[in-house]
């Protein structure tokens, strides 16, 4: 009888130590079983929060699971990626993020709460072009007559941007390295609400995500004097280097990433879905629509080329003593 209840202890025991051992994989195999948050760090409107609906919808799609989108702007996108960098790495956090917080931030900011490329695993990307936009009672036709207005009034000519480690600042700060020209800087907490101010004349131009600025484009609302790089979607405007501007090297991008610790699993399974979305011609024309590139890197790739950008943004910043005060 001894013999008989150690041998239902022990397997009682191996038993729990197996479940113990195999909740894990069963966790993950479950996964998502709830709801999926997407912190975005900037404002409503913008191209990161377009691009953050569109792949929250095909990965709801994909899960059968609500991908749903939180808005954190703020301390140009510092507020939302530090949250995320914070949250537990359950698979349930993500940020959705322009470059600004991922490549640029720890160059302007002496205190930042986290470092992304510690902090972060990249999983999607999707770069896309900048367009130069005016608001059309500026009366100019095109990039020289601006540059001239600008030269003759330095300092007048005011521009928005989504913060000042964004791109849509930093572009502007490229542009005047390279002309000489001087402008005054007003920052928001994201595109949407510059917007508002570009087409109400508060403010004369800004450098914006093709994305988010496309139907004003069309609709005549703003005049586009010049993109970053050539995009099917506005071929009558001419790049920044045809308009007289060569190499002035910004671009906007969009990335998808995870809290460092997120279970492997889940961030390969989220590429290699969103990877075979970007392969899909429904998908990619939907990225195309709003001037983006269907990238479909590994996830290695992606790390190597963020750095890279991230190098390249401090060489800039460190040569012209760009602050996060300026």
């Amino acid at each position: 009888m001894a013999r008989s209840g150690f041998g239902v202890i022990f397997h009682a025991l191996a038993g729990a130590l197996l479940c113990a051992l195999m909740q894990p994989v069963w966790a993950q195999e479950a996964w998502p079983n709830r709801p999926v948050k997407l912190v975005v760090s900037s404002s409503p409107g913008g191209g990161t929060d377009m691009y953050a609906r569109m792949i929250g919808q095909a990965l709801s799609d994909v899960f059968k699971q609500q991908f749903v989108v939180e808005n954190r702007p703020g301390a140009s996108g510092n507020i939302g990626a530090a949250s995320v960098a914070k949250s537990a790495p359950d698979g349930y956090t993500f940020l959705v993020s322009a470059n600004t917080s991922l490549t640029i931030n720890g160059s302007l900011f002496k205190n930042l709460s986290y470092d992304a490329e510690r902090d972060f695993v990249p999983i999607m990307r999707a770069p896309g072009p900048l367009a130069l936009v005016i608001n059309p009672a500026l009366k100019v036709r095109n990039l020289q007559e601006f540059l001239a207005l600008a030269k003759k009034e330095p300092g007048k000519l005011s521009f928005g941007s989504a913060g000042t480690g964004s791109t849509t600042y930093l572009g502007v700060r490229m542009l005047e390295e390279k002309t000489g020209a001087s402008f005054l800087h007003v920052p928001y907490k994201g595109l949407g609400p510059a917007y508002q101010d570009l087409l109400a004349g508060q403010i004369q131009f800004m450098f914006a995500d093709v994305a988010s600025a496309l139907s004003l484009i069309r609709s005549g609302k703003v005049s586009a004097l010049a993109l970053e790089q050539r995009t099917p979607l506005l071929p009558g405007v001419p790049t920044l280097t045809e308009a007289g501007v060569p190499d002035l090297n910004t671009h906007s991008s969009f990335s998808l990433v995870a809290p460092t610790g997120t279970p492997a699993v889940i961030v390969e399974r989220m590429n290699q879905e969103l990877v075979q979305l970007a392969k899909s011609s429904t998908f990619a024309s939907k990225l195309e629509a709003q001037g983006l590139v269907a990238e479909t890197p590994s996830l290695g790739g992606l790390a190597t080329s963020m750095k890279q950008e991230r190098d390249a943004y401090t060489s800039f910043i460190k040569r012209n003593n760009i602050t996060a005060s300026d």
